[in-house]
């Protein structure tokens, strides 16, 4: 009989688990949502609080839920990692957090290269890029912010894509090989247009990851992605020299 209860127990645990993980992962139960209390999900479920306790116990561990003293438990925000030394498709980064992923393009501009432009693609003065502003979200939230330029001479096919379905970093690790990369990493406080953007507040400590890369001697793409601090970190695997 105590064998039985045990096995019940078990079976009750992890379909609490489930439920709650297939809520937050479908986006029902959104960053900041409030999880019922434990004496709340004690009767839902019939069952014990320690088969509760236990189970958004290890919720908590999986990083999507957090415990705050006499409020509660709630959906912790996305937390992604990236690696420092790769190039990454936000779309894959997000969904490896097992959320769901959506994007917005804001503004695609095909221009002619002005000062700023020239000096971070090393390009001509009648040099024309493309110059795109977008949004990556997971379950409505924005994720992170990317300001994008692309030599269209070393990326010609870049003058017919909208960009509308499909986020410019995406396409471009499909369509053009790059030889080499450059990262340069830092802390901003959010400034008003990035702080509309993300949907944080002004101020807000972000993480900023700029990126040139290169095929000979030759500029493809520059792109700075802003990420709000608190959910993102970079990770580098490294050996002794």
């Amino acid at each position: 009989m105590a064998e039985t209860h045990r096995v019940q127990e078990k079976s009750l645990h992890e379909r609490i688990m489930g439920d709650v993980e297939g809520r937050i992962l479908s986006g029902e139960w959104p960053p900041g949502h409030r999880i019922p209390f434990e004496h709340e999900l004690t009767l839902e479920y019939g069952c014990s609080r320690m088969t509760v306790n236990k189970a958004l116990g290890e919720l908590v561990k999986k990083g999507l839920i957090e415990r705050r003293r006499r409020s509660g438990s709630f959906v912790t925000q996305p937390h992604g990692q990236s690696a420092v030394l790769e190039i990454h498709d936000i779309q894959r980064e997000v969904e490896a957090l097992g959320l769901l992923y959506d994007y917005k393009l804001d503004n695609r501009e095909l221009r002619k290269a002005n000062a700023e432009d020239r000096v971070k693609l090393e390009i001509a003065s009648n040099a024309q890029v493309l110059a795109i502003t977008c949004r990556h979200f997971t379950s409505d939230v924005p994720f992170c912010l990317e300001e994008r330029l692309i030599n269209v001479a070393s990326v010609p096919e870049a003058r017919d894509a909208d960009f509308s379905a499909v986020g410019p970093g995406s396409w471009l690790l499909q369509m053009v090989p790059w030889r080499a990369a450059e990262h340069r990493i830092r802390a901003i406080s959010a400034d008003r247009r990035v702080a509309e953007a993300l949907a944080i507040p002004n101020g807000t400590a972000c993480l900023v990851i700029e990126r040139r890369t290169w095929s000979g001697q030759t500029y493809i793409t520059q792109v700075k992605v802003t990420y709000p601090g608190d959910r993102h970190e970079l990770v580098a695997h490294f050996l002794p020299s």
